[in-house]
């Protein structure tokens, strides 16, 4: 159901089913469908589209019918990933669309959202299907195992799956130690067993200074 155009382009083919996506992201369609915008109330979508503590917004759109959708949204590099039952956690801002059985919520990352200013939560995704996420760049898959934990920029942070521990470390970030970041820092660190997309260019934010 899920395929790339090129890594900028989703395209999406239907027959009668349904996908849920970034409000505003649709760039073309064929065929006949049908569009409602979520709001706070829809189904499995709670939590996500308005974010009162952190200031954030995501708003879907659920689009069905028969045919072809194609979306993308700001040149994005997008990944598919796919879901066997298991759960993605992925900043709001890296989410474009997913298949519509999977279930959509939130996930409380501490202070992390505190410190950086984007977010008190993650976005998660469950179920079996496929989503569909995007990086400022293309992404790069990092595996984490019990012998080789990771320790992630969080401005490079996109997602992650799998058994994963997550927790915070002040200290010393890439960017303090290059002479750009002031004030006490932090890193994103990963033990476990899972999969983590990064991304190569650092999204805007206060370079995860407290």
């Amino acid at each position: 159901m899920f395929r790339l155009q090129g890594s900028k382009v989703l395209a999406v083919d239907m027959t009668g089913d349904a996908v849920k996506a970034k409000n505003g992201s649709m760039v073309a369609y064929d065929g006949q469908m049908a569009f409602k915008k979520m709001s706070g109330g829809g189904e499995g979508i709670r939590g996500m589209v308005t974010r009162q503590l952190t200031g954030e917004q995501m708003t879907m759109m659920e689009v069905k019918g028969h045919g072809t959708c194609w979306f993308a949204d700001r040149a994005s590099e997008i990944n598919l990933v796919s879901l066997q039952g298991d759960k993605l956690y992925v900043e709001s801002s890296n989410l474009l669309a997913t298949d519509a059985g999977l279930r959509t919520g939130t996930s409380f990352t501490g202070l992390r959202g505190a410190s950086q200013g984007n977010g008190l939560f993650t976005t998660t995704v469950e179920g079996h299907g496929q989503a569909a996420i995007m990086s400022d760049g293309p992404a790069v898959v990092l595996r984490v195992s019990a012998q080789y934990p990771l320790t992630v920029d969080p401005g490079a942070y996109v997602a992650h799956q799998g058994d994963l521990r997550q927790s915070f470390q002040s200290g010393v970030t890439f960017r303090t130690l290059m002479g750009e970041g002031g004030g006490e820092a932090f890193q994103i660190r990963f033990e476990g067993d899972g999969l983590v997309y990064v991304q190569p260019s650092e999204r805007n934010t206060i370079a995860g200074d407290v």
